[in-house]
């Protein structure tokens, strides 16, 4: 099946994204966690209201430094499904030579995923499953497959149009797709970091 234009522009724009913050950071650590909501809530959560939850997590991220202190951007998109009701498949990326555990750091953003929501969140650790090309995890800048297995795997995934969009999107301006911002290019910088 082919991708349509809307998907293959995400691909390309996410593409881009990975490739500066790899010109800043040696290694990034790919964190993968779906969000969401407990039964019965579910039912009635809706995408403005996922986006709040998510913009206030995003927003509050220096109040909780355990957490976030070394994220450098995210890419994150939501969907709606019959069973699951409004959730969002995550990609948080940290600075990867100072945060190595992805499955805990995964748990840390769950649980407080549960906190902004008040206990009506739910989460997924996507690092406890076992896929052998999963693509998530410690990326080192010269880890060419890797990056592939990201690429083909994780982010085509989080970018491929929504099966279901009209519980999601009200108004064409409403954003079931978002990313942290492009990094600044710094003048004087002659690469990235090695460690």
């Amino acid at each position: 099946m082919q991708n349509s234009q809307t998907t293959n522009k995400r691909i390309s724009s996410i593409k881009q994204y990975i490739d500066a913050l790899s010109e800043k950071h040696s290694k990034l650590t790919m964190v993968r966690v779906d969000l969401g909501y407990k039964k019965p809530y579910s039912d009635s959560v809706t995408l403005d209201k996922a986006n709040n939850d998510f913009n206030r997590m995003m927003n509050n991220r220096r109040s909780k430094p355990s957490v976030f202190k070394e994220q450098v951007g995210y890419i994150c998109k939501k969907e709606y499904t019959e069973d699951k009701g409004m959730h969002l498949h995550a990609l948080f990326i940290y600075d990867g030579q100072k945060v190595q555990k992805d499955a805990f750091k995964a748990a840390q953003i769950g649980e407080y995923w549960d906190d902004i929501t008040k206990g009506k969140g739910s989460y997924h650790n996507c690092h406890r499953n076992n896929y052998k090309r999963n693509g998530i995890g410690i990326l080192d800048h010269r880890d060419n497959e890797k990056r592939k297995r990201l690429d083909e795997n994780v982010l085509s995934y989080l970018c491929k149009d929504e099966q279901n969009t009209e519980p999601i999107k009200k108004s064409p301006r409403d954003r079931a797709f978002t990313r942290g911002t492009l990094p600044k290019k710094e003048g004087n910088n002659k690469g990235r970091p090695r460690g």
